[in-house]
């Protein structure tokens, strides 16, 4: 592994465990050149993926990005960030399993939209304006609307 600091890349492992989510590996490095220390995490990677955008173009899939855009729909939900991990390593591992190579974008949107519905509607609700393009109030309104259940007559 390649030292951030100096770019040496003779470091060494001084400590190795399970990452919190116990599906990844940390593992605290030093360099010798530089004396500077980092952590790494290695995770299994059962294929590479390729994602497939709606215009056609392909790109490898990160899962970084996929963390990002599910961690600003979460911003300050009061949800465990070892749960969001959870989560996201779900979701990659279903992916993975999935046996294709190539996955659709809309695919992993819908998967991304499958888990936090089941997890908090606020950041459903956020992460669907963004997927499926909210332009207006109304857009919020109507999606909102397919949320809730309808009302019966006698409940009004």
């Amino acid at each position: 592994m390649r030292c951030p600091f100096c770019g040496n890349i003779d470091t060494q492992v001084k400590d190795s465990r399970p990452a919190e989510d116990h599906v990844s590996i940390r593992r605290r490095r030093f360099c010798p050149a530089c004396g500077g220390r980092f952590t790494t995490y290695e995770r299994v990677q059962l294929r590479d993926l390729v994602v497939i955008k709606t215009n056609g173009k392909r790109e490898d899939f990160d899962r970084d990005k996929l963390e990002r855009s599910i961690r600003i729909s979460m911003q300050k939900r009061p949800i465990e960030p070892e749960r969001i991990d959870q989560m996201i390593s779900g979701i990659v591992r279903r992916l993975e399993s999935m046996g294709e190579t190539d996955i659709a974008s809309k695919q992993i949107g819908e998967i991304v939209m499958e888990a936090l519905a089941r997890i908090d509607t606020v950041a459903y609700v956020r992460f669907a304006s963004v997927y499926k393009n909210f332009q207006a109030a109304d857009d919020f309104e109507d999606f909102v609307h397919e949320l809730r259940p309808p009302v019966s007559p006698s409940e009004e």
